[in-house]
Parts: C-alpha cells; structure tokens; sequence
C-alpha cells in the first residue's frame, strides 16, 4: 500500500479518518492525499469575471484554513502529505481521483449509527462506496492508534465474492490479522449444515485456500435477518472491522439478500471495509 486517499470536510469525522488514515500509512510507509471537494455550482463558476475571482479567492482562503487546522496534529509528524482542491460537486468522481493519484485505499468518516446522510452534505460516502474501485475504509469514531485485532469477512459464498476475499486477506495482512469467515442463515434463504458447509468447502476451493485453521474457523449465525445477524455476532464477539463485498456502481444493494450491505455500512458502530466484486 504506498497511497491512501482521504477526502475530508473539516469536520470532525474528516479527523477520525485523517488519524486512522495516519496510523495505516505508518504501518506501510505510504502518502496521504488529503482531498477537499469545495463543490462550486457551474452557475456559480459562470458568474460575470470579476465575481467569480472574488468568490474562488474567499473559498480557497477558507480551505487553506481548513487545512491548516487539520494538518496541525501530532499524529501526522513524519508522514508525506499531499493537499488537493478540487471545484468538483460530485462525490462518485472520487474515484477517478482515486485512480489520477493511483491511491490504494480511501478513508472517510461517518456518523456511525446515525447513517451516512448527514456526512459529507447528503449521502456522499455512500456515493464513494458504490463507485469506488478501489477499497473504502468508513471510519464512525475517534481512534488512536488504530489497529485491527479481530474481523470478519462477510459473504454468501456466491463465485463473485471470491476474489473480494483475496483482497480482504490481503489488506488485514497489514494488522496480522487473518479475517474470519462469516455466512448469515436466514429464514428466506434457509440451508441445512450440510449444505452451508458444502457451500464453504467449494468456495475456499476455488479460491486457492487449503488452510486447516481458515475452514475450522468459518463461522455460520442463525438470525432473522442478514444484517441483524451481523451486528449480534460482531457484538458477541467484539470484532474490529467488517469487510464485506460490493457491486461498484449497482450500489451495495444487490449484496446478500436486499440492502444487508449498505445497512451495514450505514449503521455499523465499529469500522467498515469494502471492496468492488
């Protein structure tokens, strides 16, 4: 991982993920690409000559504030930061900023249980998650020293996730940590042992793992619904971090049985790691 991209507001969630963003590329010796968006109209950037100079000099003169308040942390000392402004008002373009800077991780802050609308003005980090080809860290609350002890990876053993899981192990690499695998058994959807631990076993098939301690692990929870089943282990079990897969552009929707994955990413208190099938 040699660049993490962080889109910000000044807000205090911008920090939450600025910090977490810090303690990562510590770990990997990477660059921070602190991205504003200022979100200027194009009828404001059509405004007669002289009203459009006055105004972009008063709005870049309150980013550079903000930056300046936001850089000034202890927890930044040492690491390659990059500052860029954009006049962009869309937040699905993140990702091609993404790929111009050649990030391999973006990190935004959320509200937490409260969801991701208020953030970001309107439902931009959900935006960045469905549009975003590369991995997006949501980050709900102040962590120092973030690190990563227990996680899940979560999935429905469908082909199109396995290459999310070898992402997935990948990425925890940096903690460690190997994900444990976590299928929900819903009443809609409901399969007997044998058959989730058939599904299990020709899904670590195909994905190339052979490894004792991977399918001991696997962890099949009986709940009313995906994403309740997510919560109520991950409570039991105070897990870190929750990976789940996505489909890009479609959204997280069409993950799991419904919305289960946006719900997810919305509503989960502890951090959320997805990543495009």
């Amino acid at each position: 991982m040699k660049t993490i991209l962080v889109p910000v507001d000044f807000s205090e969630y911008s920090e939450y993920a600025l910090e977490v963003a810090a303690s990562i590329a510590k770990k990997q010796n990477a660059e921070i690409i602190v991205l504003h968006m200022m979100g200027l109209s194009e009828s404001f950037l059509t405004k007669d000559e002289k009203q459009e100079v006055f105004n972009a000099i008063y709005y870049m003169k309150l980013t550079r504030k903000g930056f300046q308040k936001l850089l000034d942390k202890d927890y930044l000392n040492g690491l390659d930061i990059q500052e860029v402004v954009t006049t962009n008002k869309v937040f699905a373009e993140v990702n091609e900023l993404a790929s111009e800077y050649k990030a391999d991780l973006i990190v935004m802050g959320s509200q937490g249980s409260t969801g991701m609308k208020e953030v970001f003005i309107g439902s931009n980090t959900e935006k960045v998650v469905r549009t975003s080809d590369i991995p997006v860290l949501v980050i709900k609350e102040r962590t120092s020293n973030f690190n990563i002890e227990n996680a899940v990876f979560v999935t429905d053993f469908e082909p199109d996730t396995l290459n999310s899981f070898i992402r997935v192990r990948k990425f925890f690499k940096v903690f460690n940590v190997e994900p444990k695998i976590l299928f929900i058994n819903i009443p809609e959807k409901f399969m007997s042992s044998s058959e989730m631990n058939l599904k299990a076993h020709n899904f670590l098939i195909d994905v190339g793992v052979d490894n004792k301690e991977i399918k001991d692990e696997i962890i099949f929870y009986d709940d009313y619904t995906a994403e309740k089943g997510i919560f109520n282990y991950c409570n039991e079990l105070k897990i870190d971090a929750i990976a789940i897969p996505t489909h890009g552009r479609q959204g997280l929707s069409h993950f799991f049985y419904g919305s289960v994955g946006e719900d997810v990413a919305n509503h989960a208190n502890i951090p959320v790691i997805t990543f495009k099938i």
